[in-house]
């Protein structure tokens, strides 16, 4: 716990990982481009079951629980100051308990609104622009998404604690929404950023809150144009599903094999010099957390990425 800051009418916004990483990202780049201080770590130690462990150097390390974090910063640009929860993983038990002692910190800190992000997974293709779909506990705040011309989920199920933290805010009194990006539901297991930017679209206005877009806009075009080829590849030289999810496995980034066998020493170098780059520099975070993604190594480095927005910038 670092000491607290005074906080203007704070929001927070809860993320964890999954589909497409879009809210995973979406939260990271907030962290990154409004550089963001750690101000609290969420204590869950029986709500996780540990089920691997880390090897470096041929030797076993010591089994740690998925963090959870909370992180804040002050917003000169509208009324409300912001908070982001990051959870490392969803738990397997106790989900609904976590969620409550979420809501009960975020009331501590005088919260006024919850947002969760998710995804929504379609038969849109990668080069389709990405809809935001959007939910709230109550009347003002669904009129609120309206006005932003967000298409409103009628009805439907949210999965996971993106829907279950919102129930917790609803039972507290506390009002709160969900945004939901729009991604291809053939390539879930990708990271999928046009979907991420679609959401911080919709936020930055809802939040009054002032947010460079261009390098995740740079960075959903060109995985637009990736998956598009690769679809297309598909769909003329495959045929069947058996194919079509070979492909997918061979590109997801969660691959089995090995580093020594897929990642050259002079990426290490380059990891280390964007560390370098956002120690001093917090901007540079979401660039660095791209690369990490991209080489498969965001897990192995994840500990030491967040320590980057642990102190004030």
């Amino acid at each position: 716990m670092t000491e607290k800051l005074q906080l203007k009418r704070p929001w927070l916004v809860a993320v964890w990982p999954g589909m497409g990483k879009v809210a995973f990202n979406a939260g990271i780049y907030l962290l990154a481009k409004l550089r963001m201080t750690a101000v609290a770590v969420l204590d869950a130690p029986l709500w996780f079951e540990i089920e691997s462990v880390d090897v470096k150097n041929g030797l076993i390390e010591t089994p740690r629980q998925p963090p959870s974090r909370f992180f804040a910063c002050h917003n000169p640009d509208g009324p409300h100051d912001l908070m982001v929860f990051l959870g490392e993983a969803q738990p397997v038990v106790g989900k609904y308990h976590m969620c409550r002692q979420i809501i009960e910190f975020a009331k501590s800190w005088g919260v006024e609104r919850v947002v969760t992000f998710a995804a929504m997974a379609t038969n849109m293709r990668p080069e389709h622009p990405s809809r935001v779909f959007g939910v709230a506990t109550d009347q003002e705040t669904l009129a609120e998404l309206n006005r932003l011309e967000v298409e409103i989920m009628s009805d439907g199920q949210i999965s996971g604690l993106n829907g279950l933290l919102l129930g917790a805010a609803a039972e507290a009194n506390l009002p709160g929404l969900c945004l939901l990006g729009e991604m291809p539901h053939v390539f879930a297991q990708l990271p999928f950023p046009k979907a991420s930017l679609a959401i911080l679209e919709v936020f930055s206005p809802l939040a009054r809150i002032h947010l460079d877009l261009t390098e995740l806009a740079e960075k959903a075009a060109l995985t637009e144009r990736q998956l598009s080829e690769l679809l297309a590849r598909v769909e003329q030289e495959l045929t069947g599903k058996e194919e079509l999810a070979a492909t997918e496995e061979e590109s997801a980034e969660d691959s089995p094999t090995t580093e020594a066998e897929t990642i050259d020493p002079a990426e290490y170098e380059r990891i280390e010099q964007l560390f370098e780059s956002a120690a001093t520099n917090r901007s540079k975070a979401f660039e660095l957390k791209q690369e990490l993604d991209r080489l498969g190594l965001f897990k192995k480095y994840e500990d030491r990425f967040l320590d980057l927005f642990r102190k004030p910038e």
